[in-house]
């Protein structure tokens, strides 16, 4: 039987600063992820340039697990109208979970409020790459105006699965019908 061998201090470090910063925001401190983490803060430092570094680097490799939870699989053959419905079908879904808290790229820009924050860059990117998916699906679903259609849609998810963190609202029988509104409005099939 072999055993796994341990994380190193940069993937302790790593999967600490995501599970922390999601679950008490990115304030929490140095001290309390290194000892998350198991790690001290001359490693930290010598691993990353600052806590901002971490975070970012966190929040960088969770990107392609968010886009897999939410996104239609590649060559994923409904219709544009149907692949938008499906990642609100996943939010709705996600945000129905006990340990939701919201989207964790929104949060970050939010709790940040510095847009050049080397995390704000990278949440920003996540985001902008969720909006460009809606953009380029209102287009080959034929929305007059597919630029307006992805700002809308991404507005609907960022406010939703924020009131959703929040435990401000209960998604169910909430989402759907405001992107079947937004879809039909736009004339996306």
């Amino acid at each position: 039987m072999t055993m796994d061998p341990k994380p190193s201090s940069r993937d302790r470090l790593l999967e600490v600063a995501a599970t922390l910063s999601y679950a008490d925001g990115v304030g929490i401190g140095v001290e309390a992820l290194c000892k998350a983490a198991g790690v001290s803060k001359r490693s930290m430092y010598q691993l990353f340039e600052s806590k901002g570094e971490l975070l970012a680097a966190s929040l960088e490799r969770r990107a392609a697990a968010f886009g897999a939870r939410l996104l239609p699989e590649q060559g994923d053959a409904r219709s544009p109208r149907e692949r938008i419905t499906h990642v609100f079908e996943q939010l709705e879904s996600q945000a129905g979970m006990a340990e939701y808290q919201g989207c964790p790229y929104l949060a970050v820009q939010v709790e940040l409020k510095d847009p050049e924050h080397p995390a704000s860059r990278v949440a920003q990117r996540v985001k902008q790459s969720l909006e460009a998916f809606f953009r380029e699906e209102a287009e080959r679903g034929g929305a007059g105006d597919p630029e307006l259609l992805a700002r809308q849609l991404i507005l609907v998810f960022d406010g939703a699965s924020a009131r959703a963190g929040i435990r401000a609202d209960n998604l169910a029988r909430l989402v759907a019908p405001t992107i079947a509104t937004l879809l039909d409005a736009a004339g996306v099939r």
